[in-house]
């Protein structure tokens, strides 16, 4: 793989929004991208002494989910309970593993509560065992894109919610509207509580959606 390959990879990678992880309950109708969610956790990671995070993803616990009121958005998760699979490198600090690791599970599990995700279950495995911690390299910017257009009275509504910062489209427009549905994509505050924000969020977008439609709302972005 070429540099210009590699970085096309990690812009992909940051970009992608991963599965869509449920804010709450079924009836909620509120969903996060895991890219989000990913950021939060692996700077909680990064804050444990001797720690350094490794690939992480977030998707549903071994208790099945049920089916909800409200349309699951493609690449969706039900609502249900989460479980966090990570890895991580530890820097010799002459602290007991097991003592680092709990430290790591204590952090990612209220982590997952502040973002209002129901995480029930934390696999963490060590692959490395470093003498130092590793440089870090900023990561890419993304590409220059322009913003959405918010003209839609559902976006409009959205965007009235204190907490939202904008419309997004990286599921595709930023209201998908069918017969039936309408599914909002948003960023919010990164110092508001997502799950929170998206509740108020998807109350008004119901308000200005068509009388009977399924409103859903999809965090994509916390800034």
């Amino acid at each position: 793989m070429t540099t210009g390959d590699g970085w096309t990879a990690a812009v992909r990678d940051r970009l992608a929004p991963g599965r869509l992880l449920p804010l709450g309950t079924a009836a909620d109708g509120t969903w996060l991208a895991e890219r989000a969610a990913r950021e939060v956790l692996d700077r909680e990671v990064s804050a444990v002494r001797g720690a350094v995070p490794g690939p992480l993803r977030i998707g549903a616990a071994a208790d099945a989910a049920a089916a909800g009121p409200l349309p699951v958005p493609p690449g969706g998760v039900p609502a249900g309970p989460l479980r966090i699979a990570a890895e991580l490198a530890v820097v010799a600090t002459g602290r007991p593993l097991p003592e680092t690791a709990e430290e790591v599970r204590t952090a990612l599990l209220a982590a997952a509560e502040r973002l209002g995700l129901a995480v029930t279950e934390v696999d963490l495995r060590v692959t490395e065992l470093l003498e130092e911690a590793p440089a870090t390299e900023p990561a890419p910017p993304p590409p220059g894109r322009t913003p959405p257009a918010a003209d839609d009275p559902v976006a409009l509504a959205v965007l009235g919610v204190p907490g939202v910062v904008a419309v997004t489209d990286a599921l595709g427009a930023p209201v998908h509207r069918t017969a039936a549905a309408v599914r909002v994509e948003c960023a919010v505050a990164a110092d508001r509580p997502p799950a929170e924000v998206a509740r108020a969020a998807r109350a008004a977008a119901a308000a200005a959606a068509p009388e009977g439609a399924a409103v859903t709302v999809v965090v994509t972005e916390l800034r």
